[in-house]
């Protein structure tokens, strides 16, 4: 598994209409505070940051975790005044499964309703020595 950080990238920017979405950045402020404050079980294993346009605009507030070598989530309809906890509870979650993969609704608890998406890690093979990268 990779020493890289795990990542949580927040939309802070409105591809429709270019225009900065408030309620993103005030996720990503108390995102911030909580995963500090989670350190050290999960908080400093993660870079919060925001992102421009994750087209989810019909489900405020989105966001995605990422990680080398596992799999990436997204998730919608966020409100940053409840569901904080239950972000710093999955962080916890998504940083210890090798793969990031999890299959069950328990394995999400409240957030799997408001999952939008999971893709796969990418895999490449090189064909000269069979390195593998991600």
């Amino acid at each position: 598994m990779s020493n890289d950080p795990h990542k949580i990238f927040v939309c802070t920017t409105c591809r429709h209409n270019g225009q900065t979405c408030h309620p993103g950045y005030g996720l990503i402020c108390k995102l911030k505070s909580a995963m500090a404050q989670a350190v050290p079980v999960v908080g400093d294993e993660f870079e919060i940051s925001g992102t421009a346009d994750m087209e989810s605009c019909s489900r405020p507030c989105t966001l995605a975790f990422k990680a080398t070598d596992k799999a990436i989530y997204l998730f919608g309809d966020i409100e940053d005044d409840t569901d904080i906890d239950d972000l710093v509870d999955y962080a916890n979650r998504y940083r210890q499964i090798e793969n990031g993969c999890e299959v069950t609704e328990e394995s999400h608890g409240k957030r799997w309703s408001a999952s939008q998406g999971r893709l796969p890690a990418a895999m490449i093979v090189s064909e000269a020595d069979g390195t593998a990268f991600s």
